[in-house]
């Protein structure tokens, strides 16, 4: 044997040992996205959220393994479109291309859980299961195929997508978006002013520090994601580079972006901008160089940024996550960017005498126009198909859970678990600054109090008691009537009906405490009637678990710093 087949050989065996370790990294990927998911969203539906994260790889894998990938990969590739499921991992397992298998059931997942951010915190689980089994069995296999099988009628034409912008990207983007649309926005994320305009109000996450810890885990895995596909040293060297710069890029131009328009550097942009730039860069990473990767970089910052901030703020999608931002606006990007920033070199270009370069490496328009025939093909067929499997579930089983259920939290309502968190940390979250909604009080009479038999005191204390996301509205409203000062306390607890009782691990649970919120507020000019009435406005709803308003007499107040005793003290 010659030096050369040697050579090849030990290419052959490591790339070959590479391409399994890069599917391991994309499965470390499915870490990174609940990590994401559960840090932007509140912790009060942290479990739910874990557990879609991982039943979404475990559906899959069992429905892609007898559908999904027959579907995707079988060498019976009908017209182009579609393959026979032949069963082929039982019939001839011997036989079976076992990598294969593995590799492509890995993004498929990927596509299946960027879904989860979108229609977080309100769906029903057993809904989010059967969705996520179908994209996992039907609708990701077969315009995946497309692209990925050598008989696939884009691949035919040429559509270059190295590593999934389109395929799996725009794919998961585009059923967050339809998913979002029908599911609706979470309970109080928009109300209207009193002008009649919708106004977008702000549900901070939980816990930024996870969500930087999921991006990070998303970043190292995107080295996988990128580059488990490339067979030489040379192009795996060349992916990891156009990979890191194109996320540096667009993290760094969204902070400029964000620092400029804001007047602050937002930490949470900043985070999907690096995960847009993750998602821009995959279907070109082994067509363009360095140059092309910044500019690609450069745009998904700003794009993400721009893309959140319309579907909020203008068309009042509820997204989370800002999953339709980072998947779908830059998976339609990134796949562009290939007609326009194709070097016409290395493994991610076409070669049939020539190589198809991009627009603006003289390539001309032919490849631009393939990949936006490509593109359209894809979202056209996604928009059809998840729009037809969201409407039969929510005909059928639903989409949503109940009002109730969402204010107490997806952990309590859907898997009886009272915290993701249990003693280690506060599940409530800080009270400042959030934009709540406007209380209208026109009409409001105060209540008219007794105190028992006890003759009424000169000050009155009246505690308040509500959940978490009822505070914002609690804390305007008493501003508005002139309540000038209050004492805000996080506490625990539950009714009559000891907190829908659980289960953990299989062990009953006596009593579930829900986080809340104790407000207790002295007054002695504004009338207590009104504040309890102003305080019943403002928090009441027709479900269990709105709260309670205990009323008490006050004998005196003192103010610590001047020893003023009274109304002096008080000054309300």
């Amino acid at each position: 044997m010659d030096a050369n087949s040697v050579l090849d050989m030990v290419t052959s065996t490591s790339f070959g040992s590479w391409f399994l370790i890069g599917a391991a990294l994309v499965f470390f990927m499915q870490a990174g996205f609940a990590m994401v998911e559960t840090g932007f969203t509140r912790a009060k539906s942290a479990g739910n959220i874990i557990m879609k994260n991982l039943m979404d790889f475990c559906i899959g894998s069992v429905v892609f393994m007898f559908l999904g990938f027959g579907l995707m990969m079988s060498e019976d590739y009908i017209a182009g479109v579609i393959g026979a499921p032949n069963l082929g991992i039982f019939t001839n397992y011997s036989g079976f291309d076992y990598s294969s298998f593995v590799f492509q059931l890995v993004f498929c997942a990927t596509a299946a859980t960027i879904v989860s951010g979108s229609m977080a915190e309100r769906t029903k689980f057993s809904a989010y299961c059967i969705y996520s089994a179908v994209i996992s069995a039907v609708v990701y296999p077969i315009e995946a195929g497309w692209v990925w099988n050598s008989a696939g009628w884009l691949n035919q034409l040429q559509f270059v997508d190295f590593a999934g912008s389109a395929v799996i990207h725009t794919v998961g983007g585009t059923t967050a978006l339809i998913g979002a649309i029908l599911v609706g926005p979470r309970i109080g994320k928009y109300s209207k002013t009193k002008s009649g305009k919708i106004k977008s109000n702000a549900i901070p996450g939980h816990s930024l520090t996870l969500g930087a810890l999921g991006v990070f885990i998303l970043w190292f895995g995107w080295y996988g994601f990128n580059g488990a596909a490339c067979t030489t040293i040379e192009s795996l060297g060349s992916v990891f580079l156009t990979t890191t710069v194109a996320t540096g890029a667009a993290t760094v131009s969204c902070m400029i972006f964000t620092w400029i328009k804001d007047g602050k550097p937002d930490v949470g942009m900043c985070l999907n901008a690096s995960l847009a730039g993750l998602v821009a860069i995959t279907a070109p990473c082994a067509s363009v160089d360095a140059l092309g990767a910044f500019i690609i970089g450069i745009v998904a910052g700003i794009l993400v940024d721009v893309v959140v901030e319309l579907l909020d703020k203008k068309l009042h999608i509820d997204d989370p996550v800002g999953a339709v931002g980072v998947h779908m606006a830059n998976g339609i990007w990134g796949t562009l960017a290939v007609g326009l920033f194709a070097t016409g070199k290395g493994e991610g270009a076409f070669v049939d005498g020539s190589a198809l370069a991009g627009l603006f490496y003289g390539g001309g328009f032919k490849l631009l126009g393939i990949q936006a025939l490509g593109i359209c093909a894809i979202v056209a067929y996604v928009v059809v198909a998840m729009t037809i499997v969201f409407q039969i579930i929510k005909h059928t089983i639903g989409l949503r859970v109940s009002a109730e259920d969402e204010i107490i939290g997806m952990d309590v309502a859907e898997h009886g678990l009272s915290s993701a968190y249990a003693d280690f940390m506060s599940t409530t979250p800080a009270y400042n600054g959030e934009v709540a909604e406007e209380v209208d009080l026109k009409g409001v009479k105060p209540v008219d109090l007794t105190l028992g038999t006890k003759a009424t005191g000169k000050y009155t204390q009246v505690s308040v008691i509500c959940p978490e996301d009822k505070f914002g509205a609690l804390r305007d409203t008493m501003n508005a009537i002139g309540v000038t000062g209050m004492t805000v306390t996080q506490v625990m607890g539950c009714g009559v009906e000891k907190g829908h009782l659980g289960r953990y691990k299989g062990v009953p649970t006596s009593m579930n405490l829900y986080p809340k919120v104790k407000v207790d507020i002295v007054v002695s000019t504004v009338d207590p009637g009104l504040v309890v009435a102003a305080a019943q406005k403002a928090i009441g709803t027709e479900h269990r678990g709105s709260g309670k308003i205990f009323v008490s007499d006050v004998e005196d107040v003192m103010r610590v710093r001047t020893g003023e005793t009274g109304y002096d003290a008080l000054n309300d």
